[in-house]
């Protein structure tokens, strides 16, 4: 079983059933938190690589994994820079990392080479989708059956309610996380994407945690 916690904003916290920790988009991370096995992140701002955050839940033998495209900031860590499209394991956990981009907005170009994150463990996938509008790249993912979707909804750098839900039609996992939100009333997503497809179950992780 897989334990998936929202620490803050796009920052997630993974615990598998054999104790294996893995945070993903560390930011403002507390210090009480349990120390981490793996560290991703999908590119170098600030929200989504915070290095008082990474620093927090370091051990002797965390990895922090990340883009190519931002390998000059993973260098202070142990760390392995992977090229999109690519993958590595370690502990039982397989990481991959595929594009992000946005193409209306100009925050976050695909020249920038940032990442999208599919987490493999016991079994389950769980795609942590970065910073990013909806991309033909997401209908891939249907074919991938994951289980997990963390989705930006915010609006103002990447996807809105709207947008963020149509990409969960692309995909189709069995659950879907709102994340990246800017505050904005989560039930209100739930509500919109339970009329788009009732099958795809909405969670939202402000309270509570979700057991996979």
């Amino acid at each position: 079983m897989l334990e998936i916690s929202w620490i803050s904003h796009s920052c997630f916290k993974i615990k598998t059933n054999n104790g294996i920790i893995v945070y993903l988009d560390p930011y403002e991370i507390p210090k009480n938190e349990e120390k981490a096995d793996i560290i991703v992140s999908s590119h170098n701002h600030y929200d989504h690589m915070d290095d008082n955050a990474i620093n927090n839940v370091l051990k002797e033998d965390t990895i922090v994994i990340g883009p190519e495209a931002i390998e000059r900031n993973l260098k202070k860590f142990n760390s392995k820079a992977l090229k999109l499209g690519d993958s590595y394991e370690k502990k039982g956990i397989k990481i991959e990392l595929i594009p992000a981009y946005t193409i209306r907005k100009s925050t976050h170009p695909k020249s920038n080479q940032f990442a999208g994150i599919i987490i493999e463990a016991e079994g389950k996938r769980i795609y942590h989708a970065g910073d990013t509008e909806r991309i033909p790249e997401m209908k891939d993912l249907e074919s991938r059956d994951i289980t997990v979707a963390l989705l930006p909804c915010g609006g103002t750098y990447t996807m809105d309610f709207e947008e963020a839900c149509n990409a969960a039609l692309d995909i189709k996992p069995e659950y879907v996380v709102p994340m990246h939100n800017w505050n904005k009333d989560l039930n209100e997503f739930k509500k919109l994407l339970n009329q788009k497809d009732p099958n795809i179950k909405v969670e939202i992780l402000e309270n509570t945690n979700l057991k996979i």
